[in-house]
């Protein structure tokens, strides 16, 4: 009696292990076609300025967009995930040292990965955040050209990405943001400048840095990674809807919050927003507080 339901357990748990492992292949084929897929977008250009204001704003969008973030303070990239069942994720070195781009890469070239999430091949860029820059006004997005383009070169190759097995899961559950061409509007027209008023429509074009983790409606949810921390509500039916603008600017430029705790970086990247000017996060409160 005993082997038989030994026997019958080994062919249940053998089948459920068959179904996963066909599962597994369905999903890898479709993330392998769709990184492999070619897109062909129109070229577009614009001028690029080359003043020192304009590199100094090229900088500061820089900061408060998340590019040095993911890239490195000197812009040369750096490994961001390296873990097996992650996979290998990272960021490119976006100088013009070895391993960075090549001499001949174009400003049509910076628009087309920042506006499409798209490479110089028309292969999707993997886990670049085109979606939110895609949102920049024409004049930010040509300052942070200018800027990006006048780095000193620095000489560092990275081994290519590897996507794992749970990348690969969660990106098919559209639980990471892994192809951002996918989710972008390609026919909007880019604003020509955004408000810098300090008021609610400024928050609003600074906000579309929130919304990859606390979601377009600013209402939070589950982690934006696998095991991080639920993202909270920043509306102000939200616990941080609650907190008064002295405290929320407090809690962006140090990641102490109101309440004593302290922010991982890594959760939610208070050193990132530590860069906004303040009027930026007095727009950003007023815009927040203006959801319900």
């Amino acid at each position: 009696m005993l082997v038989k339901i030994l026997k019958g357990a080994g062919m249940v748990l053998g089948s459920l292990v068959l179904l996963l492992g066909i599962a597994y292949a369905v999903i890898a084929r479709n993330i392998t076609e769709r990184v492999e897929k070619t897109y062909d977008f129109a070229r577009e250009s614009f001028p690029i300025p080359t003043d020192s204001l304009s590199m100094e704003r090229g900088k500061h969008v820089a900061l408060i967009k998340g590019c040095i973030e993911c890239h490195g303070e000197n812009m040369a990239g750096k490994v961001m995930i390296d873990e097996p069942p992650m996979g290998r994720l990272v960021a490119t070195n976006l100088t013009r040292g070895k391993g960075g781009l090549p001499d001949d890469y174009a400003a049509e070239d910076w628009i087309r990965a920042l506006r499409h999430g798209v490479g110089r091949n028309g292969r999707p860029l993997i886990f670049m955040p085109s979606h939110e820059t895609t949102l920049l006004s024409q004049e930010d997005m040509a300052a942070l050209i200018a800027y990006c383009r006048q780095l000193p070169p620095v000489d560092q190759a990275w081994a290519p990405i590897k996507l794992g097995p749970v990348v690969q899961v969660f990106s098919y559950l559209d639980k990471m943001p892994l192809l951002s061409v996918e989710k972008i509007d390609h026919h909007r027209a880019l604003l020509t400048q955004a408000d810098t008023s300090g008021g609610i429509a400024q928050g609003k074009y600074l906000a579309v840095s929130c919304s990859g983790c606390h979601q377009p409606n600013f209402k939070g949810g589950d982690g934006a990674a696998p095991g991080s921390p639920p993202v909270p509500d920043l509306t102000r039916s939200g616990h941080v809807g609650k907190w008064t603008q002295p405290q929320f600017i407090h809690t962006l430029r140090t990641g102490h919050t109101p309440e004593g705790r302290i922010l991982k970086n890594e959760d939610m990247p208070w050193k990132m927003t530590a860069q906004y000017q303040e009027k930026e996060l007095v727009a950003l409160y007023k815009y927040f507080q203006s959801l319900p």
